[in-house]
């Protein structure tokens, strides 16, 4: 499925958070926000899993405007990882993916054998069907952030949209959760804040500073030492992996004057 944010806009107070923002993510593309603490990306995001209407422009999927669609139509093609959880609640692991099931089900909520086996599926997907039984709140940190990706998959979207995924992640771990999302086949559009775990992920970036777009497309184009001073404020030198040889990036702080 198709992602087209078209002339985006969200004010508050009085100013303008994100100005005219355009991009696309294509059927089945992984597509990276990246960009300063407070640039935007997170105001972004929010609109494109509907937790924010912004003040002018659309979030179309396939064509069709997601906020002119039912929240259970919407959800049943979208799911969303915001970059903070909230709930207390002492569930399980199991009954936390079942919640990715509700837009599925009738209005009694009543889950049936087939939820089931998608919940089951998707947590095996993840590597997390040994957890289904231990509570959620239990789990580490990885192993929580594992057990959402799963409800996400249980909801069967054909989008998955995440803010910073890899927050409070080891590197083993942020390395395996950004492989099982580029291996889920959906289109997916991601804010990170590692350039390089976003270089190698994602097939293309688009930087944002101030609430506007700066660059678009593949990481490598993008991703220069020009744009990276200007924008993020540091030198960035290009260097070749040991072993794939992709350009790999590290920083200094620019030279004072």
């Amino acid at each position: 499925m198709r992602v087209d944010i078209e002339d985006l806009s969200v004010g508050a107070a009085g100013a303008r958070l994100i100005k005219d923002i355009t991009l696309r993510a294509g059927s089945g593309r992984f597509v990276g926000l990246v960009g300063p603490n407070g640039s935007g990306k997170s105001t972004l995001l929010r609109c494109a899993y509907r937790a924010l209407r912004p003040a002018a422009g659309r979030v179309l999927l396939d064509g069709d405007d997601l906020h002119a669609l039912t929240a259970r139509e919407g959800a049943r093609r979208l799911a969303a990882l915001p970059q903070e959880t909230s709930g207390e609640f002492a569930f399980t692991t199991a009954e936390v993916v079942a919640m990715g099931r509700l837009p599925h089900q009738s209005a009694s909520g009543r889950a049936t054998a087939d939820d089931a086996e998608v919940c089951a599926a998707a947590l095996a997907r993840v590597g997390a069907a040994h957890l289904a039984e231990r509570g959620f709140l239990t789990l580490s940190g990885g192993e929580k952030q594992r057990v959402l990706i799963a409800r996400a998959l249980a909801q069967q979207p054909a989008v998955l949209v995440l803010d910073e995924p890899t927050n409070h992640l080891d590197i083993a771990q942020q390395l395996e959760v950004l492989s099982l999302v580029r291996g889920s086949g959906l289109t997916v559009l991601a804010a990170l804040h590692d350039l390089n775990l976003a270089a190698t992920h994602c097939d293309e970036l688009y930087v944002i500073a101030g609430g506007r777009i700066a660059a678009s497309g593949p990481p490598h184009a993008v991703l220069t030492a020009d744009l990276l001073a200007d924008v993020f404020g540091v030198r960035a030198h290009r260097v070749p992996h040991p072993e794939s040889g992709e350009p790999h990036l590290l920083f200094d702080r620019l030279p004072t004057a």
